[in-house]
């Protein structure tokens, strides 16, 4: 074997594979040394994806002729020049192979024209490179700024070219990635144009508020919930939306760290825990989030595209995300306000020949109105007399078909699951009792055997202390069955049956869906609350069941105590509210 040292060509493609993999890795470093150049407006043209054409335009203060040679130099930066710098680094860009990279596997052209206090410092420059071509710089009318075009990418690593997906998947994640840097610096203006069309257009000097909305959607602007910490020098600033707002995908999550787009699991997790319990588990929350901290505190130098940093306090920050977000919902009301369907248009033939026709019943865009109103009379029809006093009546909770709650707030008029808050109400009651001692549990006179698959055997093993701490005990008594001699007294009570919910909680444990992503407390109580909410499901008031009025008053009564009572422990709401703006519309008030 013949060891050779690799051509400088060779290097700097290699180091291309790890920073550049398609057109948006391309835009995400040039946007970043656009902002360490102190940017204030980035505008980005693309045609085909990126693939064909990739054009930045910034106002930031420019390359000197001199510079203009280094800049497309393996290893060569503005931003380091002491080792110790490494460790608490305070620019997007820092590595020096950007330029470099790109260069080596596309044909750039750099036109810029130096600044100083934001005039031009002296004529324009032009470099051109292609591969291992570069050119000498040449003067070139130019703009204060630099503008940076990248076309044919890959033209010189066909592989790599062949990796590439179709353009519109490449322009999503060009689009994606200018999303994402535009949310991280709202004091910039960004626009993006993609074969000739318009997909993104931001102005200078936003809010963070702002930017988020504009990015997010005006129409969510209402659904965000915006909160603010900060403690020993750590800054946390977070826009979430309420939980009746989510998506069937992560990419409405976006967080930066000192500016920086990153990927962190660990404050990922952190937003879905906030969330437990008030979305379906396989919807994501739309959440923003910024975090600043002192660079020497975050190590940014953990991955080849800077998309992922390392903590030195990472259970801090965990938790410091947790709480604030988690406080921001718990403080908010979060019962979704629920349209109610348009009126019919009135017109003149229908008010005059109306009675003469079969009703037809009308198109539904939102709240079934009618349901509801039909329900309200047909309970009315069939409750009780009031019993005669001389005291003025007070006002009752209203039972519609034997399912749900109607009842009033200062808003306009609440519909209530009874089968969902009653589920949310007695998971608490049991995570409060949980916390503090395990569950009272009830011996079985006779125990309950039950025939179980290989895998169930094995997770009765593996869920000891979990039963233990829920008032089950359940043993193997042959190859593959298992008795169990004692049952939770809660559930008992609740006439929730001991075979068919072990049997249930052996199949989810052998689907895995019990197994604790890490040893994290987080972790191992996410499992706790899975289980809580199976008991809580199993033991609630279901559809159909008829209610006295004390267990109506009481059952609202605890909506006002338990937290997050507008979400059941699987996500799905407890409550919809018909504002009073809706009503009197469908009356024809307004």
């Amino acid at each position: 074997m013949t060891i050779r040292k690799l051509s400088p060509l060779l290097v700097s493609q290699i180091a291309a594979g790890e920073v550049i993999d398609r057109p948006a890795s391309v835009v995400k470093e040039l946007i970043e040394n656009s902002i360490d150049a102190g940017a204030t407006r980035i505008d980005i043209v693309a045609e085909e994806g990126g693939c064909a054409l990739i054009r930045i335009h910034d106002d930031g203060e420019g390359i000197t002729r001199d510079d203009l040679v280094l800049a497309v130099a393996p290893h060569a930066t503005s931003k380091l020049d002491r080792a110790e710098q490494i460790a608490c680094i305070d620019t997007l860009g820092f590595r020096g192979e950007a330029l470099a990279s790109i260069a080596s596997v596309s044909r750039m052209r750099i036109t810029s024209c130096a600044t100083r206090n934001g005039r031009p410092a002296g004529e324009g420059w032009m470099l051109e490179a292609a591969g291992p071509t570069v050119a000498d710089p040449v003067p070139a009318p130019a703009s204060p700024g630099t503008v940076i075009a990248v076309r044919d990418l890959f033209f010189n690593t066909p592989a790599r070219r062949r990796f590439l997906r179709t353009p519109a998947t490449e322009a999503s994640h060009l689009h994606d990635t200018v999303l994402r840097e535009a949310m991280a610096w709202h004091e910039i203006g960004f626009s993006l144009t993609h074969n000739g069309r318009q997909v993104v257009e931001v102005g200078a000097g936003q809010t963070r508020r702002q930017r988020g909305v504009a990015l997010l959607g005006h129409e969510l602007d209402e659904a965000l919930l915006e909160f603010e910490h900060e403690e020993d020098g750590i800054r946390l600033w977070g826009l979430t939306a309420v939980p009746s707002i989510t998506r069937a995908n992560p990419r409405g999550f976006h967080l930066a760290v000192n500016g920086r787009v990153v990927r962190d699991r660990s404050i990922t997790h952190a937003v879905r825990e906030a969330y437990r319990g008030l979305i379906p588990p396989d919807r994501h929350p739309v959440c923003v989030l910024r975090l600043e901290v002192d660079p020497q505190r975050v190590d940014v130098n953990v991955h080849p595209t800077k998309a992922e940093v390392r903590w030195a306090e990472p259970r801090r920050i965990h938790g410091l995300v947790l709480t604030h977000a988690r406080r921001c919902l718990l403080d908010a009301d979060l019962t979704p306000s629920v349209p109610l369907a348009p009126p019919p248009p009135a017109q003149i033939a229908d008010r005059q020949d109306s009675w003469m026709r079969p009703a037809s019943p009308p198109v539904q865009r939102g709240f079934n109105f009618d349901a509801v109103r039909s329900g309200l009379e047909q309970a009315r029809a069939t409750a009780p007399p009031p019993e005669s006093s001389s005291a003025p009546a007070s006002p009752e909770i209203l039972q519609v078909h034997h399912s749900y709650l109607v009842a009033e707030d200062e808003a306009g008029l609440l519909i209530v699951d009874q089968h969902a808050l009653h589920e949310r109400v007695m998971f608490e009651q049991l995570r409060t009792r949980i916390l503090s001692r395990p569950l009272e549990s009830q011996r079985l006179l006779v125990p309950t055997v039950l025939d179980v698959s290989a895998g169930q055997m094995a997770a009765i093993e593996n869920l000891r202390a979990l039963l233990e701490k829920i008032g089950i005990d359940a043993e193997a008594i042959g190859p593959l069955q298992v008795a169990v001699h004692a049952f939770p007294s809660f559930l008992f009570e609740r006439g929730v049956d001991p075979k068919d919910f072990v049997l249930d909680l052996l199949d989810q444990a052998e689907a895995g869906s019990l197994q604790a992503e890490d040893d994290t407390a987080s972790s191992q109580e996410a499992v706790v609350h899975r289980v809580l909410d199976m008991m809580a499901c199993k033991a609630a008031v279901k559809a159909g069941d008829q209610m006295t009025q004390q267990e109506l008053a009481e059952l609202m009564a605890q909506r006002e105590r338990v937290e997050r009572s507008s979400a059941c422990p699987h996500g799905r709401p407890t409550t919809v509210r018909l504002t009073l703006k809706d009503l009197a519309k469908q009356f024809k008030r307004t």
